[in-house]
């Protein structure tokens, strides 16, 4: 099932743009999962994010980093699930304080950015700061980008719509691996609950 019709993009002052696992040890050329980071620099995601994120700069809208992270000692992770539990094993771990979690170049952090960090889970949303900061912000409208579609991207557009908020998902800001299944998702799962729009299309609304 494929929904064609979309509302139209939402104001600024009531949106925040939220970019999922863009950190070194994910996205970086140091990555412990070097096909999805390479899918999202080599695509150009990466580059469109950083764009993205300048421009809520310019316009106020509220920007939120979401990192995924572990202690050194594991506490409080889970491992009910292969990924988490792989995660363990990987030659560059996401260690609180470490490069790996701290935001990838080319995208900007400025002094008003949040960042939100999560030692467990799948979801930057389920068990975070987000939805109250959203809350308190006065939030209306989630933009997200980032990685990967395969988990953590459609995990944050289900519980921002599950929520209450409207989403809205760039398909050249987000990646994952293949990207014949980033694409597949945006078209027929992304697209039934968020407004999938381009980058190029927020910019040019953030600019009227």
């Amino acid at each position: 099932m494929v929904v064609t019709a979309r509302p139209a993009l939402p104001e600024p002052a009531t949106t925040a743009l939220l970019t999922v696992e863009c950190q070194r040890g994910v996205v970086g050329e140091e990555s412990a999962l070097p096909e999805l980071a390479h899918e999202a620099r080599a695509s150009g995601t990466l580059e469109r994010i950083a764009r993205l994120v300048g421009a809520a700069h310019e316009r106020g809208v509220q920007v939120l980093h979401a990192v995924a992270e572990r202690r050194p000692d594991g506490r409080g992770a889970g491992r009910n699930a292969p990924l988490l539990r792989a995660a363990e094993r990987l030659p560059v771990r996401q260690l609180t304080g470490s490069d790996a979690v701290r935001i990838a170049a080319p995208v900007p952090v400025a002094e008003e950015d949040l960042t939100v960090r999560r030692l467990h889970g799948l979801s930057p949303l389920a068990g975070t700061d987000v939805d109250a900061l959203l809350r308190n912000l006065g939030i209306r409208c989630l933009v997200v980008t980032g990685v990967s579609t395969n988990v953590a991207v459609p995990n944050a557009v289900f519980d921002a719509v599950n929520l209450g908020y409207t989403a809205v998902v760039p398909a050249d800001a987000v990646a994952g691996v293949p990207a014949d299944y980033t694409a597949a998702v945006l078209r027929h799962t992304l697209s039934l609950v968020a407004t999938v729009t381009t980058t190029a299309e927020l910019l040019d609304h953030w600019r009227t």
